[in-house]
């Protein structure tokens, strides 16, 4: 059975809100103020991001439309390139998933740790602990086969809204500094400014992802020609403006040079203006953003192991489900180790964020480059009512490019450290000759 459109301007606009604000915009404008010298600059910076975004989301957009097929990136790029690069990708992109969670992990211990913990272990060790007991925790839920329940998730989302509001209002309050002084910290004055915007663009667009995940609503649009720019275009603008307004927020409260080393951004805000118990309120209640987004991220990710094992590429054990709980143990435990393996290896937010966009930026630039081969294998669609970019190839091109120059970046600033990401990429090779060979024999023996 065919998929039919049921989704309007409204659903699709409410959708890309809420696939790109999450966790990070409590806590990257730290790292984004560190690469730069000027408040000037620190908001520039978020304006370009949201405008490549814009390009990426509507390269997606178009990609979805001519290839609604499940799977995501994996079928999209074993069609288009092959099904060994494509899994290359996507062993990537698992793991960049399993660093994502962990650094929202670490976001959510940065937030809950002045609260729980005495002030000898607000440390790199007692963040830590925090970010393996959560992940501990959620892991023991999902395994003996209790979700988060809808509700959760409908409290976790009005949560976050309403901190994004609040942070939005505190501009039309007058001047209040965050009580906590800190020292400064001097952007790379030292670089040219392509090295310092591409810098500063590695924790703007890890703020700004979730926008590839229009790539599954391409057949689920209602006149998608029309509504699909229209929607995207509304909903970044949204985005772009909530977050200019959030920044600008932090710069007029707690300070462009103090805004380099505060921690617990939200919270502090919070408590400029209600005192000690604004800070620990906000702080239980991200920490609880925090859980419901890393239990969602365990819920989900399990799934895409299963529809890789389900084309052949993966062992048939990563499609086992427990028939009384519903639950996929061996995948739901490997990627839990890997979440446990980037905390306990890398143990920073900064570092972790290198990691998690390194891997992102090849994949959504590989991705979104897919759109040229799959325009020419697709051609018979046009003129049949799927969204079409009026302005192909000049977007697509914006996009890639950025992200590109983002990733030479990345291995600019810490070189060793991204070829041990490349390295990684390229096991997926013999480990997808090894899977494949692994299936073959289970078929042969069954």
């Amino acid at each position: 059975m065919s998929i039919k459109p049921k989704l309007g301007l409204f659903d699709l606009t409410m959708i890309v809100v809420s696939l790109v604000i999450g966790m990070g915009i409590f806590r990257t404008p730290i790292n984004v103020s560190r690469e730069v010298n000027e408040p000037w600059q620190f908001l520039l910076i978020w304006v370009i991001g949201g405008f490549v975004t814009l390009c990426g989301a509507l390269t997606y957009a178009e990609i979805g439309s001519r290839y609604p097929k499940a799977g995501g990136f994996y079928k999209v790029m074993s069609y288009c390139y092959h099904p060994a690069y494509a899994f290359m990708i996507n062993w990537t992109v698992l793991i960049s998933n399993a660093a994502s969670v962990a650094a929202v992990c670490m976001i959510g211990a940065e937030y809950i740790g002045p609260v729980l913990l005495p002030a000898s272990l607000q440390n790199n060790a007692g963040l830590k602990l925090i970010a393996f007991g959560t992940v501990a925790l959620l892991y023991t839920v999902n395994m003996i086969g209790i979700r988060m329940s809808a509700s959760w998730q409908n409290i976790l989302t009005v949560i976050k809204i309403l901190m994004v509001l609040v942070l939005c209002m505190t501009i039309f309050v007058g001047d209040v500094q965050a009580p906590k002084a800190v020292e400064s910290i001097t952007g790379h004055n030292g670089h040219n400014w392509l090295y310092m915007f591409g810098a500063a663009l590695v924790p703007v667009f890890f703020t700004y992802g979730g926008y590839q995940q229009t790539i599954n609503f391409g057949s689920d649009i209602k006149e998608p020609a029309r509504n699909m720019p229209k929607g995207i275009f509304i909903g970044m603008a949204i985005i772009i403006t909530a977050y200019f307004t959030i920044n600008y927020a932090y710069i007029k409260v707690i300070g462009f040079e103090q805004l380099k080393t505060t921690d617990a951004l939200a919270s502090r805000m919070m408590q400029a203006f209600f005192g000690e118990s604004g800070f620990k309120i906000t702080s239980v209640l991200l920490f609880i953003s925090v859980m419901g987004y890393a239990n969602v991220n365990l819920i989900s990710n399990p799934r895409m192991y299963y529809a890789m094992a389900e084309d052949g590429v993966l062992p048939a054990i990563f499609m086992r489900v427990n028939p009384a709980t519903q639950v996929q143990q061996v995948a739901l435990t490997v990627f839990t180790a890997l979440i446990i393996i980037v905390i306990f290896f890398l143990g920073t937010f900064d570092k972790m964020l290198k990691y998690v966009m390194l891997f992102d930026t090849i994949g959504l630039a590989s991705a979104a480059a897919s759109i040229f081969v799959l325009r020419r294998k697709t051609k018979s669609m046009d003129g049949l009512g799927i969204y079409k970019m009026k302005s192909y190839p000049y977007t697509t091109l914006i996009f890639v490019l950025v992200y590109l120059m983002v990733t030479v970046n990345i291995f600019i600033q810490d070189w060793k450290g991204a070829l041990i990401g490349l390295s990684i990429f390229f096991v997926g090779l013999p480990l997808y000759f090894g899977a494949k060979k692994v299936v073959r024999e289970e078929i042969t023996n069954n």
